[in-house]
């Protein structure tokens, strides 16, 4: 597949990448007129001393947009709306630019442990990168909703992100993900998702490494082949199977709906993957992501639209290769078509998580789904 990459710049200096699978796309040089001042400088990150780990303060981000209407979408292209939005253009096919309000940022005006007293209270800048992928320029699609040809070119965007942002000497991790649905807190309704570019290995990802690092120390193996491995014996999680892929329900299942996805080759994150892998990803992501959307019906059978985040898991950009096996985390908080799962006490006072629903059964009701 021919990809036609063009980067250019915002207003207030930020980067827009225009990324084309359309053979007739015309080429990109409209500018951005809004009067948009400078750009967000990065918040800062402190260290809890408690757990070990880092909380990025961004106080800009309150003042982010929250969910807009149409006309006001700032993902549409410019002039579908009634406002000019983040990309100048008048039509795209998928489009990644730096956040407006980032998390993290490659420019800011704090200093290594400004004010520091002693390790109670590091600090550091908050450096990095946060990007904005917009999958299609209709506002009233969804992932599910891509052809197959257009879900590979946002492989192909992920896998790009991946390589270049991991590269930058500031970071550590760079994390894929895709919030959908209001349930999730979503501030946008364009279908998009996020690049995170981390100073640091985020605490899950950082456990994830760890396990991985103990389990090849001792066995000689990769952690995420063997529950792959496991996974494929077992049977009862399976929720669909593809040439180079492998979608299950986890073990340990923590949400009342989470399925992985895993490819049945050792590869440490997107960029590895072959074009075969590429291609086959994208047929079965969107089998994935069909499935889901009839998990629930409501009574007269109508499928009902499952809030879902996923998030790729892959391996740190400087260290922990040699351990690391990538994977897809789909999950969602709707445990029935009218209730949510709530993180209460025992999961957001100590971690203890409590999972109403058995894997095997999200497994078979997956499995199930007339699509």
């Amino acid at each position: 597949m021919n990809l036609t990459r063009t980067s250019r710049r915002l207003a207030d200096g930020r980067e827009i990448i225009y990324f084309d699978d359309t053979p007739d796309a015309p080429p990109r040089t409209a500018e951005d007129q809004r009067p948009l001042g400078e750009r967000a400088l990065s918040g800062e990150l402190r260290h809890d001393a408690l757990v070990g780990d880092w909380v990025a303060v961004a106080g800009h981000r309150l003042n982010r947009t929250f969910l807009p209407p149409k006309d006001e979408c700032p993902l549409c292209p410019t002039g579908t709306g009634s406002v000019p939005s983040e990309v100048p253009e008048a039509a795209y096919d998928v489009v990644v630019f730096e956040n407006r309000f980032p998390s993290f940022a490659p420019v800011s005006d704090h200093h290594p442990d400004d004010g520091a007293t002693d390790d109670l209270d590091r600090t550091a800048p908050a450096l990095g990168r946060c990007e904005v992928v917009c999958f299609t320029s209709d506002h009233d699609s969804t992932f599910a909703d891509l052809s197959p040809s257009r879900a590979r070119t946002v492989i192909d965007v992920w896998a790009d992100r991946t390589a270049e942002l991991g590269a930058l000497p500031e970071v550590e991790q760079v994390f894929c993900f895709e919030n959908r649905g209001q349930q999730i807190g979503v501030t946008l309704h364009h279908p998009h998702g996020q690049i995170y570019a981390y100073p640091y290995v985020p605490q899950r990802s950082a456990a994830i490494l760890a396990q991985a690092t103990e389990h090849h120390a001792r066995t000689g193996r990769l952690l995420g082949a063997d529950i792959l491995a496991a996974e494929l014996e077992a049977k009862v999680r399976i929720v669909a199977e593809s040439e180079h892929w492998v979608a299950y329900v986890p073990f340990a299942a923590r949400w009342p709906v989470e399925v992985h996805l895993a490819p049945r080759r050792d590869v440490p994150d997107l960029p590895s993957l072959t074009p075969a892998e590429r291609d086959d990803l994208a047929s079965v992501y969107l089998d994935l992501l069909r499935r889901l959307d009839r998990y629930y019906v409501t009574k007269d059978g109508s499928p009902i639209r499952l809030p879902y985040i996923a998030g790729w898991h892959q391996a740190p950009s400087s260290r922990g290769r040699e351990v690391s096996r990538l994977h897809l985390q789909v999950m969602s908080v709707l445990r029935s078509p009218k209730k949510l799962k709530y993180l209460a006490g025992s999961e957001s006072g100590v971690g203890g998580w409590v999972n109403d629903v058995p894997p095997e059964q999200i497994a078979e009701r997956l499995r199930d789904v007339a699509l």
